[in-house]
């Protein structure tokens, strides 16, 4: 079901100009990015597709994905100085400017490298007024938009991992407003993405973190209007 506009969606969020869709859109999907990611990177490559590859540098997509990463939001003035902030934190970055007509046209892959975290790429989208969707992590399929509490997991696949992940939401009365899987081939990775009308407690995390393979958990909090 198409979600309903809003005025929001109409006239976009407050932001450090100059662009909704390239300037807030990316620094949103370099926020989502860094907290999937859950730590800070000692490196991170960006390739831009389209028009963001275009036109990005002038509308700050650069320092706005780079601030996202780094996690800084729409409306923070130390996004302009995304760069400086960067090396003064010794993280290394990159940025790649490609055209692939096959790919929407505000896209970016954001490869992340830490000393302590899996290395992961996530692909996201910029669909105007500020509005943006994460649409892989690791090649897995998501649709990520903000708008929702959304668990994130990566899982062998087996049978009866849907139902206990579901079965704890349930003890938590929490409520499951979209959910979608992906795997690689039957038996190998899976990935499950659950979008909750409300806060995730964290004694709810500690319970999935105790299943068996179940190999990453993250958290979003809905993001910020």
């Amino acid at each position: 079901m198409e979600k309903t506009k809003t005025l929001f969606d109409v006239i976009g969020p407050v932001i450090i100009g100059p662009s909704s869709s390239h300037t807030a859109g990316a620094v949103r999907i370099g926020y989502l990015a860094g907290k999937i990611f859950g730590a800070c990177p000692k490196f991170v490559k960006f390739r831009l597709y389209n028009s963001f590859a275009k036109t990005g540098k002038g509308h700050g997509t650069d320092k706005g994905l780079l601030g996202g990463v780094l996690g800084f939001d729409v409306d923070n003035s130390d996004i302009k100085n995304a760069f400086e902030i960067a090396n003064s934190l010794n993280v290394k970055y990159e940025f790649e400017y490609l055209e692939d007509y096959n790919r929407h046209p505000n896209s970016v892959d954001i490869i992340l490298e830490g000393e302590n975290t899996p290395k992961m790429e996530i692909s996201g989208i910029s669909v105007g007024a500020g509005e943006v969707k994460i649409t892989k992590i690791n090649g897995y399929k998501f649709n990520i938009d903000g708008d929702y509490n959304t668990l994130i997991l990566i899982y062998k696949d087996k049978p009866g991992m849907v139902y206990r992940v579901t079965a704890l939401l349930q003890s938590q009365n929490l409520n499951i407003a979209s959910m979608h899987c992906d795997r690689n081939n039957k038996g190998g990775e899976a990935s499950m993405g659950l979008c909750i009308d409300a806060a995730v407690p964290e004694q709810l995390l500690s319970e999935l973190g105790k299943i068996d393979e179940v190999y990453l958990i993250r958290n979003l909090k809905v993001l910020k209007k």
